[in-house]
C-alpha cells in the first residue's frame, strides 16, 4: 500500500507524459496497437500462475496442488527461454485468485518479480478466472465478480496507475465478454480453445480459430450483426494441428490438442519429434495462411508449473522453437495477446469481413497422428465454419467432416455452480468434426442441402478446394 501512496504526488505529471507515449497509462511500458496484422507473422505466448490446477470456486478446489512448482526460478527460467530467442518478445502473465491472495513466500516473491518483468520487458499481466474453467462451474455473476475483482487485485499489485488490456481465461460465456467489454472497457480475451473436447475439465468446440466478435447468444458464435455483437476480440488459446483437432480427446490414441503446446509436442513425443511437430504447426499459417488469410497467427500457453513438473525440463524447447522461427521467417513479431487483439481490433471493426481458410496436410511426424495422406481444408466466417478431409495422394475430392452453422440461433448452457458444473460449452448443430452423433458422419459436399451449398457459394463465390485449384 506504501508503494502505491508514492506515485500519487506524481500521477498527474506522468499522465502527460503517458499521452504523449500513445495513451500508455502512468508507469506502465508503452502498449503498442497501432500497427495492422495484415501482412504480418504474430506468435502470442501466455503463462499461468496459479495455486491449484483446477480453482472452482475462490475457496473450492480441485485436481492437483501446485503451489511447490510456482518458485520464482520456474518464472525466470521461462522468462529466459522466450528472451534468449527473441529479446524484444512480450509474454502475457495471467495470476489466478489464489495467486494473488497466496500469503507464502515464494507467491510474494513470485508476484514481486512478474511486475519487474513488466517493467523490463513489457509484459502484461493480468488475471485469470477459475485457472481456464470459469462458467464451467460458476454462474455468469460469479464469474464477473471474479473479473471485477481480479482485475483490481492486479492494478493493486503492479501499481503506478497500471491496467489490463486483455484477460486470459480459457472459456467464457458471451455475458462475462460482454461484461469485459462494456462494463471492463477491456476489449481482448482468450476466451475459447478451439476444437477442445474430451480433454480437461470442458469442452468447448465449434468457434472459428482466428480472431472474432461473439455473439450475445453464444461465446462460440461470431456475432451476425449490431444487435448481436459483443466488442471485445474473442482469441484462442492454443495453435493446434487441424488433423490431430478433429479427434474427440485421445480418440484412436491420438491427443486432439497437438501443436505447438509444450505437453502435448515436447513431453509426450520427445524433444527431437515435438519440436519438428511444432515447427509444421507453425510453417502452415506463417507460410500457406499468409498467402490464404493476409496474415499468420499462432498462439501458446506454457503454464509456469511445467517448467518444473515435466521431466525431463523442456523448457529449452521454448527457446529453440522461436529461435528456428525467428531464423525462416526473419519478420516474426512476439506482441502481447492484448496488443495483438487490438491491432486485429482496429483492422476489423465487425465480423463482415470474416473470410479464414486454412490446408493442412498431415505432419507425418511419428507418433503424432497427424496423418502425412490426408489433407484437411477449413473454411470459416461469420456464417459458419466448414471443413473437408481427403486422402490427397488418391486425388480424392473428399468429403465435409464439420459445417457449424452460425446464421442458426444458438444457445448455451443455464449458469454452473460448483456443486452442479456444466462441462460442455460446445456450439454444435448440423455436423462437427469430433463425430459423437449419428449425423456427424462425413459426406459429400454434393449431399448437403440445397439450402445449405446456396449459403456456402453465398459467402464463398469463388469457392474452390485445394484439388481445385
Amino acid at each position: 500500500m506504501k508503494r502505491c501512496v508514492r506515485f500519487f504526488a506524481a500521477l498527474a505529471l506522468l499522465s502527460f507524459f503517458a499521452a504523449l507515449n500513445g495513451g500508455a497509462r502512468a508507469d506502465e511500458p508503452a502498449f503498442n496497437s497501432n500497427w495492422s496484422t495484415q501482412g504480418k507473422r504474430v506468435i502470442n505466448i501466455n503463462t499461468v500462475i496459479r495455486v491449484n490446477q483446477i480453482e472452482v470456486a475462490r475457496d473450492r478446489n480441485a485436481g492437483n496442488d501446485e503451489a511447490a512448482l510456482h518458485t520464482v526460478e520456474a518464472a525466470e527460467r521461462f522468462r529466459g527461454a522466450v528472451a534468449a530467442a527473441i529479446p524484444e518478445a512480450k509474454v502475457t502473465w495471467a495470476f489466478s485468485w489464489l495467486a494473488l491472495e497466496d500469503p507464502r513466500p515464494n507467491y510474494v516473491a513470485l508476484r514481486k518479480r512478474i511486475v519487474e518483468f513488466h517493467r523490463q520487458y513489457g509484459d502484461e499481466i493480468t488475471f485469470i478466472p477459475g485457472a481456464y474453467f470459469g462458467p464451467m462451474y460458476n454462474s455468469r455473476e460469479q464469474v464477473n465478480r471474479d473479473l471485477h475483482d481480479g482485475l483490481k487485485r492486479v492494478e493493486n499489485m503492479v501499481c503506478g496507475g497500471y491496467r489490463p488490456h486483455g484477460v486470459v481465461a480459457g472459456f467464457l460465456a458471451a455475458e462475462n465478454l460482454r461484461y469485459l467489454a462494456e462494463e471492463e472497457d477491456i476489449h481482448v480475451a482468450q476466451g475459447t480453445i478451439w476444437s477442445q473436447y474430451g480433454i480437461d475439465n470442458g469442452d468447448g468446440d465449434g468457434s472459428i480459430c482466428y480472431p472474432y466478435y461473439p455473439s450475445l447468444e453464444h461465446a462460440c458464435k461470431p456475432a451476425q450483426g449490431k444487435e448481436d455483437f459483443i466488442d471485445c476480440v474473442n482469441l484462442d488459446g492454443w495453435t493446434c494441428d487441424f488433423l490431430c483437432a478433429r479427434r474427440f480427446g485421445f480418440e484412436d490414441g491420438a491427443n486432439s490438442r497437438l501443436g505447438v503446446g509444450p505437453i502435448e509436442a515436447y513431453h509426450n513425443l520427445g524433444e527431437e519429434r515435438g519440436l519438428e511437430e511444432a515447427l509444421a504447426v507453425t510453417r502452415n499459417h506463417f507460410k500457406d495462411g499468409v498467402k490464404r488469410n493476409g496474415f499468420g497467427w499462432v498462439v501458446v500457453c506454457w503454464e509456469t508449473s511445467l517448467v518444473g513438473e515435466l521431466k525431463p525440463d523442456v523448457t529449452d524447447c521454448m527457446t529453440k522453437w522461436l529461435k528456428a522461427i525467428r531464423e525462416e521467417f526473419p519478420d516474426a513479431t512476439v506482441p502481447l495477446m492484448s496488443e495483438f487483439g487490438e491491432a486485429w481490433r482496429k483492422d476489423h471493426p465487425n465480423n463482415d469481413g470474416l473470410n479464414y481458410t486454412f490446408v493442412q496436410r498431415g505432419t507425418g511426424v511419428e507418433g503424432a497422428h497427424s496423418e502425412p495422406n490426408l489433407e484437411m481444408t477449413w473454411f470459416m466466417n461469420q456464417k459458419f465454419r466448414l471443413a473437408i478431409l481427403r486422402d490427397w495422394t488418391k486425388d480424392e475430392r473428399g468429403t465435409v467432416v464439420d459445417f457449424t452453422r452460425y446464421d442458426l440461433p444458438a444457445k448455451e448452457p443455464q449458469d454452473a455452480s460448483p456443486d452442479k458444473p456444466s462441462r460442455n460449452w460446445s456450439l454444435v448443430n448440423r455436423i462437427n468434426q469430433k463425430r459423437r452423433r449419428p449425423e456427424d458422419a462425413p459426406v459429400p459436399l454434393s449431399d448437403l442441402t440445397e439450402e445449405e451449398q446456396a449459403l456456402i457459394k453465398e459467402q464463398l463465390p469463388k469457392f474452390s478446394a485445394p484439388w481445385e485449384e
